[in-house]
């Protein structure tokens, strides 16, 4: 079982379970290109909250996971780093208080004003995903960033 042992009361952990009870599982197998990829995800929960790292393969170049708090990352970082699929795992400190800490692995993720479609595609997404996320943004105004 893929657990870490239970913390003492008041004691907020990191843990692994398995990656069907991620709350972001079904929406990340239907947007993969290769769905097959979760057969090796877990579900990182922090603060009772389950979300899906899917390991690199295929055309998948990288990942991440968003922490809100550095220690919390951290104890991410290091529950992953041994995992197959999970190659290079490393924590990006966000110095704004508004934004949350990374947890990466895989290649280095393209800049952010880098066009929709490489993003997507670097994560994994399916042609059809990023379509349909690409089409959404245009629909809502969101023009890409000037380089």
């Amino acid at each position: 079982m893929l657990t870490t042992d239970p913390a003492p009361i008041g004691r907020l952990t990191v843990s692994l379970r398995p990656a069907t009870e991620a709350y972001d599982y079904d929406y990340v197998a239907q947007h993969l290109a290769d769905p097959a990829l979760l057969a090796g995800a877990v579900a990182v929960c922090v603060f009772r909250a389950p979300l899906v790292a899917v390991p690199v393969g295929g055309i998948r170049r990288g990942g991440y996971l968003s922490v809100a708090e550095f220690t919390r990352a951290a104890e991410a970082r290091s529950l992953l780093a041994d995992r197959p699929g999970f190659p290079h795992v490393r924590v990006s400190w966000s110095p704004y208080c508004d934004a949350c800490h990374t947890v990466a692995w895989g290649y280095p993720a393209p800049p952010w004003w880098e066009d929709d479609a490489v993003v997507g595609r670097f994560h994994g997404y399916s042609e059809a995903a990023i379509a349909a996320y690409c089409h959404r943004r245009a629909r809502a105004g969101h023009d890409p960033p000037a380089p």
